[in-house]
């Protein structure tokens, strides 16, 4: 009889634009932590949480939260297009996301979309 760990996660490394970029996806009952990191640390945490005040469900709409770290536009953006997809895919759970990029360019964010959804555990 196997059994199920209590709380799954995954975690890989990858070079992104010749940086060393690490990912560890951990899926909690109520939330879906993820830690996205090319400074070997957390860095700002942001929260990623569904807005349930939109009325056209097709349209998802997302609130960003910097809980630790700097409040920047930039850190806003980033989390949002790195987290949203994750948060929809798991039933429109809250996602928070541990943030420390070096490269924060449109091609760096698509690939590390790419690295987050090799780390699925929603």
């Amino acid at each position: 009889m196997s059994t199920q760990p209590l709380i799954r996660s995954k975690q890989t490394e990858k070079s992104i634009n010749g940086i060393s970029t690490q990912v560890v996806c951990t899926e909690f009952s109520n939330y879906i932590f993820i830690v996205l990191t090319q400074y070997g640390k957390i860095g700002s945490l942001v929260s990623i949480t569904p807005d349930s005040r939109s009325g056209d469900i097709s349209t998802a709409m997302f609130t960003t939260k910097v809980l630790l770290g700097k409040e920047e536009a930039l850190t806003h953006v980033c989390a949002k297009n790195l987290a949203t997809f994750v948060s929809q895919e798991a039933g429109n759970r809250p996602v928070l996301l541990g943030l420390a990029l070096k490269d924060s360019s449109i091609e760096a964010i698509k690939a590390m979309k790419d690295v987050i959804k090799s780390c699925q555990v929603w």
